[in-house]
């Protein structure tokens, strides 16, 4: 930064557009920041500054240069409006969220913005600064936390009745608590946030949010047609925004196909006008999913959970239906090999299902203690035994019907000699 300051001109502005290197323009910038006229003109010719600065440090992946940047300017957001701060504050904050691997910084930064706003008494500011920080926290799975922070803010926010923050508050606390594995709460959270968007125009982009964590609850207890319905409104919510986020609401669209035994549609959909604008490594793996469901092969299904890790098992969503499913089929695969036999060798049965032993052997294992068959493992001569379904007595049942009539005879009888003996 150079000491001498450049007068608030629209022509210091497009002196730093004309400027041969990024660093160059970020300095005529600060150069521009320096001049201490407060004239309405020079305010705003500040603002544009700001906002092309904060552009440049973004582009030059600067991190640490926005968040002081933030500090330097709390002398100038005492001459301009409040709402305007709020916007340059609120601007700089996503500059600095969309540099990768800022997420430590990005929470730092909000929580010293937290203190001077409460410094500054700008409420309106300090609770979206801290909506953001909750959701900042989550990513970072600092739950706890962020459940805190959300709950105190909440009783501010309805008491003040601001519905749009009340919507983006709920729906956060929805996904928190889903992260818990607290269903109730985040069904809870999810009606209230659809309650207080009813009342207000809420963005589509917004809307869309709403629809997706609506999609992902009703996944998550087996509802999955609702869940598809779900899923292909926040599809077409975002489709029509160019939202990055629509291939994920596709993907869930096809997982909830694979999971109601619906495969075969997965092709049609992926090839659909829609789909094929989002064809990638997602979908692929959806396809690779869905052809080993079709086919009913482990060995596909774990090829596809191989090939797609950062797809299906990094994505926490997927990952737990898949392994539903996986566990499912192998299952199935499994009662169907063992049916014709009453004692076979475990490494047989791992050859025809091209899995290995031991990891047959446990399943197996726990198939009989769930009580899926009967029967035992003989690890000595590493056979599975398999018993005769124990067939049930139908005298016992009959037994304690007659017993049962008795006692009501009985019980009638004793009523009526006490009426008689009366």
């Amino acid at each position: 930064m150079s000491s001498s300051y450049l007068p608030a001109t629209t022509d210091s502005i497009a002196q730093a557009l004309e400027a041969k290197t990024p660093s160059e323009a970020i300095s005529i910038l600060y150069r521009v920041l320096e001049n201490p006229s407060s004239a309405p003109d020079a305010l705003r010719i500040k603002e544009q500054a700001i906002t092309n600065l904060s552009d440049l440090l973004r582009q030059e992946n600067r991190a640490e240069e926005l968040r002081s940047l933030l500090t330097q300017l709390r002398p100038f957001f005492a001459l301009i409006p409040k709402a305007k701060t709020a916007k340059i504050v609120r601007g700089i904050i996503d500059d600095v969220a969309k540099i990768p691997g800022t997420s430590d910084l990005q929470i730092s930064l909000c929580k010293e913005v937290v203190q001077w706003t409460r410094a500054e008494k700008r409420t309106f500011l300090r609770q979206r600064v801290e909506a953001k920080l909750a959701a900042l926290l989550m990513e970072n799975k600092e739950y706890s936390e962020a459940l805190n922070l959300l709950s105190g803010l909440i009783k501010e926010v309805r008491r003040l009745d601001d519905k749009l923050l009340l919507v983006d508050i709920d729906l956060l606390e929805s996904k928190l608590h889903f992260s818990l594995r607290n269903l109730p709460k985040a069904k809870a959270s999810l009606t209230a946030a659809r309650t207080a968007a009813n009342a207000i125009y809420v963005p589509p982009a917004q809307q869309g949010n709403i629809d997706l964590q609506s999609g992902i609850l009703h996944a998550e207890e087996k509802d999955y047609k609702t869940a598809y319905s779900y899923f292909f409104e926040a599809f077409e919510a975002f489709n029509a925004l160019e939202d990055p986020r629509a291939v994920f609401s596709l993907k869930y669209m096809l997982l909830c196909k694979i999971m109601v035994s619906q495969a075969d549609d997965v092709a049609g959909i992926i090839s659909s006008k829609a789909g094929l604008q989002y064809v990638g490594p997602e979908l692929d793996a959806m396809k690779a999913v869905a052809d080993a469901h079709a086919k009913r092969s482990l060995k596909l299904f774990e090829i596809a959970l191989r090939d797609f890790k950062a797809q299906l098992e990094e994505d926490p969503i997927v990952h737990r239906h898949l392994s539903s499913l996986y566990d499912t089929l192998l299952e199935q695969n499994l009662c169907r090999l063992i049916e014709p036999f009453s004692r076979v060798e475990i490494a047989h049965i791992a050859e025809l299902i091209e899995l290995p032993v031991d990891h047959v052997e446990k399943k197996l294992s726990q198939m009989i203690l769930d009580k899926k068959f009967a029967g035992t493992l003989d690890q000595g001569a590493g056979c599975l035994v398999i018993f005769d379904d124990p067939k049930t007595d139908a005298i016992y049942p009959a037994t304690l019907e007659t017993i049962s009539n008795i006692g009501k005879v009985v019980d009638s009888l004793y009523v009526r000699s006490a009426k008689i003996m009366a």
